[in-house]
């Protein structure tokens, strides 16, 4: 009896032992987390030692991962950076020389009274030596020079240019046959989704083949491009980091297939705030070729400015709240619009606000995004597109025959096209 009660109370105290001593280390393990969440300046304190379980997980200052999880980080890793060694020798940096003073959507000039503009671009066709950039990159100038990974630079002409989709197409004019550069792919940003993973390579500030990563944060944005009053459609945006130099740069799945190219920020400062971006390469691979077959391409053309239906303004206009469409703002005299009907508002006159474009070929208008993107994604100079309007209650349907959009336009960067 003696000898049981004996044993009960060895037990008990190991048992108590074995408690506190869980309890001292689940404190230890608070601390850290509480102190780890403390402004800088606090003392310093001694991580946590490393602790192999069966889950093959380690623990420090309080963070746990397990091995999957480390595993699936080293995979990450080496796909991107195979993905770099794949397309390095295709990236490079493009440095134009311009006369005139003044900044740029993304890369501004630098230096001395000739100005230097540096931007980015990659090889389209190696070997042709044909290379596609932004055209803001090399506006103004009709040689640039090229330098490559290796450090060598090289000369090149600008074979073509597209200011109203900011895209150019160069042609490396030297021997650059030492190169071990190939031709990047173009992927389909047509099935690209939020969240998607991204990555951008480019020549931020001039660091030379500088990689960022992040995701797709929207697609079918509008670019509105002031200095040519218009707006570019089913523009991507991403987080990846983007900063002046990094235009004309690709922007990869992770395949290394270019799905767009880098060409803006939105940013107060001038440098990256988390919103970039990308000319999506369906655009890419509907304009370049005419861009090295003539040098130009013709953008189907409607010529109106309009406004999205908000419910505020259907009340205003006597329709119902949830109604959706366009209201044409104006119309360019002499445009595809003006010459199929279409009305817009007259200051000072007897229609205060114009037709409300509702569908066109059938295919229902809730935004300018919606008219922009069908004419120039389904739509070629010389096509006749059917306009439903909505005017003083009544639906009609107007047919135009559309013409190629003037280079410039007093329309701003709501012109629809």
């Amino acid at each position: 009896m003696h000898k049981g009660i004996i044993i009960l109370v060895i037990i008990s105290i190991v048992l108590a032992s074995l408690l506190a001593i869980q309890v001292i280390q689940d404190g230890n393990n608070l601390a850290v987390t509480q102190l780890n969440t403390r402004p800088v300046g606090v003392q310093k304190i001694q991580p946590l030692p490393v602790t192999n379980t069966a889950e093959n997980s380690f623990n420090t200052t309080g963070l746990t991962v397990n091995g999957t999880a480390l595993a699936m980080l080293n995979a990450e890793s080496e796909v991107f950076n195979q993905i770099f060694k794949k397309v390095e020798n295709s990236v490079v940096q493009i440095t134009s020389a311009v006369n005139e003073v003044g900044p740029t959507t993304n890369g501004n000039p630098f230096g001395g009274q000739q100005q230097a503009r540096l931007g980015s671009g990659f090889i389209q066709d190696a070997a042709k030596g044909l290379i596609i950039t932004n055209n803001h990159v090399i506006q103004g100038s009709n040689t640039v020079d090229v330098t490559f990974a290796s450090g060598n630079t090289y000369s090149a002409k600008v074979i073509g240019t597209d200011p109203l989709s900011d895209l150019a197409v160069l042609q490396i004019t030297d021997d650059f046959s030492g190169e071990h550069t190939a031709s990047l792919q173009l992927g389909n940003s047509s099935q690209l989704e939020v969240g998607q993973q991204v990555i951008a390579i480019g020549n931020p500030f001039a660091l030379s083949n500088s990689m960022t990563n992040g995701i797709i944060s929207q697609v079918g944005r509008l670019l509105p491009n002031q200095e040519m009053g218009f707006s570019i459609p089913d523009i991507i945006q991403t987080d990846a980091a983007i900063n002046p130099g990094n235009s004309g740069g690709p922007l990869l799945d992770i395949q290394g297939n270019v799905i767009g190219v880098n060409s803006a920020i939105s940013s107060e400062t001038g440098e990256f705030a988390g919103v970039g971006f990308a000319i999506p390469s369906k655009t890419v691979a509907r304009i370049v070729p005419y861009l090295i077959t003539d040098g130009k391409y013709d953008h189907p053309w409607l010529g109106i400015a309009g406004v999205n239906l908000t419910p505020n303004l259907a009340q205003q206009l006597g329709s119902p709240r949830d109604s959706k469409g366009v209201v044409v703002a104006s119309v360019t005299p002499g445009s595809p619009a003006d010459i199929a009907g279409i009305i817009g508002r007259v200051e000072n006159g007897d229609i205060p606000a114009g037709d409300i474009i509702t569908a066109i070929d059938g295919h229902q208008v809730k935004r300018m995004e919606d008219i922009i993107s069908y004419i120039e994604d389904q739509k070629s100079v010389g096509d006749k597109v059917v306009i439903t309007v909505n005017r003083d209650g009544q639906s009609l349907d107007l047919t135009a025959t559309l013409q190629a959009r003037p280079l410039a336009t007093s329309q701003q960067s709501a012109d629809g096209g």
